[in-house]
């Protein structure tokens, strides 16, 4: 499901999995893990130095237009998960997020794809990312590399 090519950055934030996110089996509802895609591009968006509530106020939304998630193995109630933000492609009008959820188990739980597009809040037309949201990318890679 990921791109044959190395990441252009990649982010990684800790969250629990607590019980009210869990099915009478004991496992992660399917549901809860676009959520956690949200938390963890939240958090990177902020990290990068332009968060959401900044764009909302500069005009621009950033809707989801399409999502995929592929489900390895689920992730139980109490587990400390590892979830993965790749980026390959520095946006222009469309920002893909690739994900990774690991756990203590060596292979991902799940994997998952969310493509955001950079829209006008007046207009509802798509726009080009703000120059601020790529330089933010840049920094981040820049820290990384150093």
């Amino acid at each position: 499901m990921l791109p044959d090519t190395p990441p252009l950055l990649t982010y990684s934030w800790k969250l629990r999995s607590r019980y009210g996110e869990t099915d009478k089996m004991g496992y992660v509802y399917y549901g809860r893990y676009l959520e956690y895609f949200e938390v963890v591009r939240t958090e990177f968006i902020r990290e990068a130095g332009l968060p959401y509530r900044t764009m909302e106020e500069q005009g621009i939304m950033m809707p989801v237009i399409e999502s995929q998630v592929k489900y390895h193995q689920p992730v139980y109630y109490d587990a400390l998960m590892d979830i993965r933000l790749m980026i390959f492609e520095k946006p222009i009008t469309r920002l893909e997020t690739w994900y990774q959820i690991f756990t203590e188990y060596e292979k991902p739980h799940v994997t998952g794809k969310v493509t955001l597009v950079f829209m006008n809040s007046e207009t509802r037309r798509p726009v080009r990312a703000p120059l601020a949201f790529n330089q933010g990318i840049d920094r981040y890679v820049a820290k990384g590399m150093e």
